[in-house]
């Protein structure tokens, strides 16, 4: 990944605060071509950066996630194009984001770790549902018939990279003007990049 160095952010629990905020993520592969496909992401081990997920066995990647092989995980924050108008003097226009890419080697779940992950994944983005549901109120025949056809597995990184682009090094004026305008957007990435902006810039 191209990183000027103002913008590389690989202290690690900035990685992990990241992936935990933004789970879903771009797996790619490769064999014959390249494979992408686009999967929430569950962090099993916080302190070793532990990775699971699943994939469909009718995804033709399924042919590239064995043991042993090789992916990189692309995991996007917000991200914005900035206009060059907003400053007090007119300069290049320009797209702030932040992004971390993990490469990670592949270790094919057995059925309980597969069942296991997913109970975690359910739990993970249900527990913020008015009425959330839990995965072992489910027939048992209904999970059954449906964990049949996917495969989990680790992703046990071994290249972690951050960055991110934000602004960094300008006037405390072109940032407030910059994180303003993007506010005003009707967009919520545009206003996530703004509070990110003044986070990164101590706004």
């Amino acid at each position: 990944m191209y990183r000027p160095e103002k913008y590389i952010k690989d202290d690690p629990e900035h990685i992990l605060q990241f992936i935990l905020k933004n789970p879903f993520a771009t797996i790619i592969s490769t064999g014959s071509e390249l494979t992408a496909t686009h999967i929430p992401v569950i962090v099993e081990d916080e302190g070793n950066l532990l990775l699971s997920a699943h994939i469909a066995n009718h995804n033709t990647q399924i042919r590239q996630i064995r043991d042993g092989a090789k992916v990189l995980l692309v995991f996007q924050g917000a991200h914005a194009y900035i206009s060059s108008s907003w400053y007090a003097e007119k300069d290049i226009s320009t797209w702030d984001y932040s992004a971390v890419h993990v490469h990670a080697e592949i270790k094919l779940q057995n059925m309980s770790e597969l069942q296991a992950s997913l109970k975690k994944l359910v739990n993970r983005f249900e527990k913020d549902q008015q009425n959330p549901l839990n995965i072992e109120e489910l027939p048992e025949p209904m999970i059954q018939d449906h964990i049949g056809l996917i495969t989990g597995f680790w992703l046990k990184p071994y290249k972690v990279q951050g960055i991110a682009k934000l602004h960094q090094n300008y006037s405390k004026g072109d940032l407030q003007n910059v994180t303003a305008k993007l506010k005003s957007k009707d967009d919520p990435l545009a206003k996530q990049l703004s509070q990110d902006i003044q986070d990164e810039n101590k706004l």
